[in-house]
């Protein structure tokens, strides 16, 4: 096996089981552990974070982060500026 096919078979294996929840560290120690290459292990994480940042969508516009303190019945609470802030901003 060639050492592309090698590789590819080792990225659909990382694909697969990181749809499945496992973490990409775990992932790469099992690899090591059933006898597969650091080097080849290593390359292959390498390629998989290449396509899936290929495949990320890319963000148009930064999100609008809105907040507001509500009261233990879920009302809004309006804070008052102090007369400080409000004089000196």
């Amino acid at each position: 096996m060639d050492d592309h096919n090698y590789r590819k078979k080792i990225v659909d294996y990382l694909k697969k089981n990181l749809k499945k929840g496992y973490t990409l560290e775990s992932l790469g120690w099992a690899l090591i552990g059933q006898g597969y290459s650091r080097t080849a292990v290593e390359r292959a994480i390498e390629e998989l974070n290449k396509e899936l940042a290929r495949e990320a969508p890319i963000l148009k516009e930064k999100p609008v982060i809105k907040y507001e303190i509500v009261d233990e019945k879920d009302r809004p609470i309006k804070i008052k500026k102090s007369w400080w802030k409000r004089i000196f901003g």
